[in-house]
């Protein structure tokens, strides 16, 4: 009789702690989502700011296209990882080539060292996302 009680009482413990990590995921999917949805938001408001500024100055130069085309990217990254759950590894390496073409542009009268760096922290990049592209599509021939 007592391993019936403790079975019963058992099975009630875990049916609960099952229902309680229901509930937990159920939250932290509901975050996520919401977050998603600001990042999204928020890279849109931050596309229109910059569009106006172009606009207002009518000055258009390569570091205020590559500050758009990070915007694009984020936006890619947040509707990649809000529909398939996984973000590409690939999109942040993109993101930060684009980030630092731009501070060399933005900083193009600066320490040749200084440029030198930034110029080899691009080649690193590249080279990693190539060896990420390469490795994503032999793996996916396995």
């Amino acid at each position: 009789m007592e391993h019936k009680e403790d079975r019963e009482s058992n099975a009630q413990e875990s049916k609960f702690i099952d229902q309680f990590d229901e509930v937990v995921l159920g939250l932290f999917a509901f975050a996520e989502r919401g977050l998603l949805l600001l990042i999204g938001a928020l890279a849109i408001v931050a596309v229109g700011f910059e569009l106006s500024d172009l606009l207002i100055n009518r000055d258009i130069n390569l570091a205020d296209l590559l500050l758009l085309f990070i915007y694009l990217e984020v936006l890619g990254m947040a509707y990649a990882y809000y529909s398939t759950h996984s973000v590409p590894v690939t999109l942040p390496v993109l993101i930060a080539i684009t980030g630092i073409t731009r501070l060399i542009l933005l900083s193009k009268d600066s320490e040749p060292n200084e440029l030198m760096y930034e110029a080899g922290a691009v080649l690193l990049l590249a080279i990693a996302y190539g060896a990420l592209s390469w490795a994503s599509s032999f793996f996916k021939r396995k």
